[in-house]
């Protein structure tokens, strides 16, 4: 079956060129010459593939794809550019494009792409779903990112919110568990009822059962009133049970049987209430290993793993660094009333290459502390928290391993510019790619998902 593709550019040559290579392979290719004429055929017909230029007179190649995601919010789209910055490609990712291309065209390239993207398709249409999910329920953009590893996880949350079953959300602190937890409910027929989180560890051992499960008038000594808990109080809805590696053994007992059940007992009452609630769990805990210790009971957490979403830390996929970084400066300069323009490629180089054992929390809060530090339109290395660039380059090492950290730094940053591109870091680095091979190994540059 053919598929429709729709190229966008001001450029009539450009536009033919562009529609012959395509109908070679098989596409429908229709053209327009604006983005005004662009949004009018659209209105009148759907599209598989959206190729559009940056650059033009009138509605710019962004705004058609700010538009573009309103119409048809499940085609991806390519922007062509003709400035291979940072920037540009933040910009294009941030607003939804799924590729960006860099003039002059390489015409074999460019149909390698509409080819991966158009056999990907189905996968783009979930992560479609879940950027909605996560732009209603997530605003802070904690999920934001175009990595494999990040695209891995709006799948299963776009496959996952609209089933019954109980999820389980595993990672470190600062990975955004409880943005999944909201998108995964946003997504959900329940998504008009009542999201309810509940962290395990915060609410103090002799009050916990009180508070999940409600209490009746004079159940204990401060009962001078009947709570209803937050379980009722989530009937129909989803309850988040965050840090659920901190819940008690004696009261693991009583929500498997909430579970079984879907009944909850008030403490102290001699009737139990029906609830109809779906349970998010999370955890930054193995409770696989927690199971094997006692600590936590097997029945329960087979009940909670009936689907499980894992998140990455920050630096395994550090190619969404300056994607996260230029989102937390939009968002600041709205909570600060601020006009910062960007960030300065050294920052961008210092940020991709620090370890981030907060994971996306963590560059929030230096993003925010450089923000409110800073006094002018670009972020420089100068703006950082204290002790930040420190961490980055501490003083006690030899020159040799001085030289050696320094070089893997930049050898991280430059790949991550330019989306793991091994050949095109090779060329920027003024190394072979054999160089290249031999330096990632000898520095344990694994984790990253690197492309030949």
């Amino acid at each position: 079956m053919s598929t429709s593709i729709l190229v966008v550019d001001d450029e009539r040559a450009i536009q033919d060129t562009l529609a012959w290579c395509l109908r070679t392979d098989g596409h429908e290719v229709r053209t327009a010459g604006s983005g005004e004429e662009a949004l009018a055929i659209m209105a009148d017909q759907g599209f598989d593939l959206i190729i559009s230029d940056i650059i033009m007179p009138g509605l710019s190649g962004v705004d058609l794809l700010r538009k573009a995601r309103a119409l048809q919010p499940r085609t991806p789209v390519v922007l062509i550019t003709a400035f291979a910055t940072v920037d540009t490609a933040v910009e294009a990712l941030r607003e939804g494009a799924s590729d960006y291309v860099i003039k002059p065209l390489k015409f074999d390239e460019l149909r390698h792409r509409v080819q991966g993207l158009l056999e990907h398709r189905p996968a783009f249409q979930e992560s479609a779903l879940f950027r909605r999910a996560v732009e209603s329920a997530a605003p802070d953009g904690s999920l934001l990112g175009e990595s494999a590893a990040m695209l891995a996880v709006r799948t299963q949350v776009a496959r996952t919110g609209p089933a019954v079953s109980n999820v389980l959300v595993t990672g470190e602190s600062g990975t955004g568990k409880e943005l999944v937890a909201c998108a995964i409910h946003a997504a959900s027929p329940r998504r008009g009822q009542p999201f309810v989180p509940i962290n395990c560890g915060a609410i103090p051992e002799a009050l916990i059962e009180s508070q999940l499960f409600g209490h009746v008038k004079g159940a204990f000594t401060s009962a001078v009133q009947a709570s209803r808990g937050l379980f009722i109080a989530a009937d129909r809805g989803t309850v988040f049970l965050d840090e659920i590696g901190e819940m008690p053994l004696h009261l693991q007992v009583k929500l498997l049987r909430v579970i079984e059940e879907k009944q909850v007992w008030p403490v102290g009452s001699t009737k139990p209430v029906q609830v109809d609630i779906r349970i998010i769990a999370s955890t930054n805990r193995d409770l696989a290993k927690e199971v094997e210790a006692g600590r936590f009971r097997c029945d329960l957490f087979y009940r909670l793993n009936v689907v499980h979403i894992g998140l990455p830390p920050l630096r395994e996929h550090r190619e969404d660094i300056p994607l996260l970084a230029e989102h937390f400066v939009s968002e600041f300069n709205r909570k600060l009333a601020r006009r910062v323009r960007g960030i300065d490629a050294g920052v961008l180089d210092l940020l991709v290459a620090n370890p981030w054992k907060g994971n996306v929390r963590e560059l929030e809060h230096v993003i925010e502390s450089a923000m409110i530090l800073s006094e002018a339109e670009v972020l420089t290395v100068g703006d950082l928290p204290r002790g930040f660039v420190g961490e980055s380059a501490p003083g006690d090492e030899s020159l040799r391993e001085l030289n050696r950290r320094s070089e893997r730094e930049h050898i991280l940053a430059v790949l991550a510019r330019n989306q793991f591109d091994k050949r095109k870091a090779a060329h920027i680095l003024g190394i072979s790619l054999a160089s290249l091979y031999r330096k990632l190994g000898e520095r344990r540059i694994s984790n990253s998902p690197l492309q030949d």
